[in-house]
């Protein structure tokens, strides 16, 4: 595999407006996430974004950005039009897609969902990890992963869902937004309708499960905080102390 990491920043956040500028001990957000990417030593790092300043931020740490259109409806579809820019000849056969309201995660688990990648059936890679708090397991604002076990912490994805699922005993996981596509897979994706579980559920990825792609999701032993909202930040910056 040839793979790149693209993380797609905008500054138009309605409950963290300029988020990927937000401070964190001197130092955006933004490029927080960038030097976890770098440090997962996996291959180029490039920020996809629409707004000069987020450019400007990474340019002035050495980083690379590729400049978008600025109605992208997703980051699936922000990170495809980065990856024609930058690799019209496809030497990249597999793309990351990092969040960038992401800063704490760990560089072991953006390497990690490379794993399933290494199985030609597979069109798309996640992350997941156990959920251990009772008001995880009922919140809607967790996303749950359902799942067929192919070995340890390894999943054949089925479903996802913001319900409290599987029914019954037994472990529940926490999806991270974190995504390994085969480019193939993304080339096909971005050109489908969004799907009535997406539109229902509102999660992008059931779309790819609705057109029949394989999903499958590697555990990885932290869920990496998200930030969303001031109090979020504030975690983030507490973390990175």
């Amino acid at each position: 595999m040839n793979p790149i990491v693209l993380i797609p920043a905008r500054l138009s956040a309605s409950r963290l407006p300029g988020k990927p500028l937000a401070d964190i001990h001197g130092t955006p957000m933004i490029v927080h996430v960038w030097r976890r990417a770098i440090e997962a030593a996996i291959g180029e790092v490039v920020v996809a974004t629409d707004a000069s300043e987020i450019a400007q931020a990474i340019q002035q740490v050495g980083g690379r950005v590729q400049m978008t259109r600025i109605d992208h409806p997703s980051g699936s579809d922000r990170i495809h039009e980065a990856l024609q820019a930058i690799d019209p000849d496809e030497r990249h056969d597999v793309v990351i897609n990092l969040q960038g309201d992401l800063p704490t995660i760990a560089p072991a688990a953006i390497r990690a969902v490379l794993t399933p990648l290494h199985n030609p059936a597979v069109d798309l890679a996640t992350l997941v990890a156990e959920i251990h708090r009772d008001d995880e397991r009922t919140a809607p604002s967790v996303v749950k992963m359902v799942g067929s076990g192919l070995a340890p912490g390894h999943f054949h994805c089925l479903y996802f869902t913001r319900a409290t699922a599987p029914w019954g005993d037994g472990p529940l996981y926490h999806h991270i937004g974190l995504y390994g596509w085969r480019r193939s897979s993304l080339d096909r994706f971005v050109t489908l309708p969004p799907s009535p579980l997406e539109l229902r559920e509102k999660l992008e990825q059931l779309r790819a499960l609705e057109a029949g792609m394989r999903i499958e999701a590697i555990a990885v032993a932290d869920v990496p905080l998200g930030v969303d909202t001031p109090a979020d930040l504030q975690r983030a910056r507490d973390m990175l102390a």
